[in-house]
This record gives C-alpha cells, sequence and structure tokens, in this order.
C-alpha cells in the first residue's frame, strides 16, 4: 500500500494538480520501506503523470483553436520556441510547478513522444535519485 500511495502521489503531482510526492517519499525512506521501490514508483508514477500532460498539451491544442480562445499563429510561434529549447526544458520537467508546464508544452508542440517519454524519465528519475541519496547521505 505505501508503494501505490507513492505512485498515486508522483502520479498527481506530476499533473497541473499542486501536490508534491517528495516528502511521502522521505518520510518512507524513514519508515525504512525499500528505497530502490520507492524510487522505482515514484519514477514511474511522476513520468505517468507528464505524460497526462503531454496528452492534455496535443489534444488540447485543437480544442482551443476550435473554441476561438488561442489564435493558430500563437501556437505556431509556441511550437518554433518549443522546438528550439524543447530538450533543455524537458530536462527541467522535475522543477516544481513550471516542469509541470514544460511537459504541457512537449504535447502542444508535438513533440516526439519517445523523445520526451525518455527525457522526462531521465529528469523525474534524476530528482528522486538525488532526493534518496541525500537522505542516506545526510541521515
Amino acid at each position: 500500500m505505501v508503494y501505490l500511495t507513492l505512485f498515486i502521489s508522483a502520479l498527481i503531482s506530476a499533473t497541473l494538480f499542486p501536490l508534491g510526492s517528495e516528502a511521502i517519499l522521505l518520510y518512507d525512506l524513514n519508515e525504512g520501506y525499500s528505497a530502490l521501490w520507492l524510487l522505482v514508483w515514484a519514477t514511474i508514477g511522476n513520468t505517468l503523470g507528464a505524460v497526462v500532460n503531454y496528452i492534455l498539451g496535443y489534444q488540447g491544442e485543437k480544442f482551443l483553436e476550435q473554441k476561438n480562445l488561442v489564435k493558430k499563429e500563437k501556437f505556431t510561434k509556441f511550437i518554433k520556441l518549443f522546438e528550439k529549447y524543447g530538450v533543455y526544458t524537458l530536462l527541467l520537467s522535475w522543477l516544481p510547478l513550471v516542469g509541470d508546464f514544460f511537459t504541457l508544452a512537449g504535447g502542444v508542440a508535438r513533440y516526439p513522444f519517445l523523445n520526451f517519454f525518455f527525457l522526462v524519465l531521465v529528469a523525474k528519475l534524476g530528482r528522486y535519485l538525488v532526493l534518496v541519496l541525500g537522505f542516506y547521505y545526510f541521515n
């Protein structure tokens, strides 16, 4: 149940909902649960949450255009900007709040999904790995 709770927390925290999974991860580490399994489930959950953002961005563009809420020219300008800096922003997808928008932007820009997934996976794993290593270093 502990791993499921962490997975769900990590998944939700990677979407546009303001929730953090780091405190749950650190608490679970402190309670003596397997660092490896906590790392695995937190990373999977957080990465899948980023995929949700990607899908929302991918589908949301069509919806916003149909409702005339955003002009096509804005999306074109945004996509060019993302194509220029997209790789770097996706590696920063672990950042609180802004990271969620980077993953959403990946979908809007139609960034290749496998590239998106790999970059986000690396970023999310890196964040949780630093937390786990920091926990053991400082305890």
